[in-house]
């Protein structure tokens, strides 16, 4: 068909044309041809219409006398629509080719994908087993100290299947802190039963953390919280506590603040007993963080966390 509608073109323009034409409509016939329908229509198409051309257009016309002009005519013509031809084979070769990669990626990507959900699935059902298994634990133990141990336990664990939770999407690997220090403040004031009688603020700006800092992050503001809730509001006493994330420079301040009873005479975090504070310290010092634990001069005490936004980033 395209060498058919180039002959016709080409006939058609052949009485305004000047001599030596013969395959201005032809070359556009083959590129097509071999473009839309591969390369041995394309060498079919080239055939047909270097014959047309030699037939019709080249002198002496209505005949396939070869001279001296024609010959060259010709020789031009199949140089031309060889390197055409061989050309347009070679990149839908590399298209193909390169259509076949995006396919493979996409394959492995979502092959990726799933098993990236699969492991976070299987995390999260193993840090729910343990936590059971604690909790049934907790059920045979007697000593209350036992006990608010096995607590503290199961609620880190908590944290951590909460956090795997947070990253599941693995493309979405950061974690929006100021809204897990919102729902978090609320979770502990509700888990401990102290919703009622200590108020709390939250102010926050947006910050973002990673996968490898979500975790220590999470159990050091929760620790924070925990130990102004526990050890500032002992018995059925009432307050507040505020809870503030700030960028300062180039680095984010985490403060937990509390109207309490304040710190104990002495008190200091690097020889402090508490397992979570220590855990805390920790925790700190794996992501290049400054931990303080002061008494408020306005009564109280405020736990602050400074870290380094090279580690936590702005939203």
């Amino acid at each position: 068909m395209a060498c058919l509608v180039a002959f016709v073109l080409r006939y058609g323009l052949d009485p305004a044309l000047p001599p030596g034409f013969p395959y201005l409509t032809f070359f556009p016939a083959v590129i097509l041809t071999t473009f839309f329908a591969g390369l041995w229509p394309g060498v079919a198409a080239a055939v047909i219409c270097g014959l047309l051309a030699w037939f019709y257009f080249i002198a002496p016309v209505y005949s396939f006398a070869l001279g001296g002009a024609s010959g060259v005519a010709l020789a031009f013509y199949a140089f031309i629509t060889s390197t055409e031809i061989l050309i347009l084979h070679l990149m839908k070769r590399a298209m193909a080719g390169l259509q076949a990669e995006r396919l493979r990626s996409a394959e492995l990507a979502e092959a990726r994908k799933l098993m990236f959900h699969e492991l976070q699935h299987r995390v999260s059902n193993n840090l729910a087993a343990v936590a059971s298994l604690l909790k049934l634990q907790r059920r045979r133990v007697s000593d209350p100290a036992a006990k608010r141990a096995l607590d503290d336990a199961v609620g880190r664990i908590a944290l951590v299947a909460r956090m795997q939770r947070m990253l599941h999407d693995p493309g979405a690997q950061q974690i929006d802190f100021a809204r897990f220090l919102h729902d978090m403040t609320h979770d502990v004031l509700q888990s401990t039963g102290a919703e009622g009688r200590i108020a709390h603020r939250v102010e926050t700006c947006p910050v973002v953390i990673g996968p490898d800092q979500s975790i220590p992050l999470g159990l050091i503001a929760t620790e924070f919280l925990s130990n102004a809730v526990e050890h500032g509001f002992p018995g059925e006493r009432s307050g507040c506590v505020e809870v503030r994330l700030a960028v300062v420079g180039e680095q984010a301040l985490l403060e937990v603040r509390d109207d309490g009873v304040g710190l104990p005479e002495g008190f200091a975090i690097e020889a402090t007993d508490s397992l979570g504070l220590q855990i805390a310290r920790q925790f700190a010092q794996q992501i290049g963080a400054e931990l303080t634990m002061a008494a408020d001069a306005a009564g109280g005490t405020v736990s602050r966390l400074l870290f380094p936004l090279e580690v936590a980033g702005r939203a």
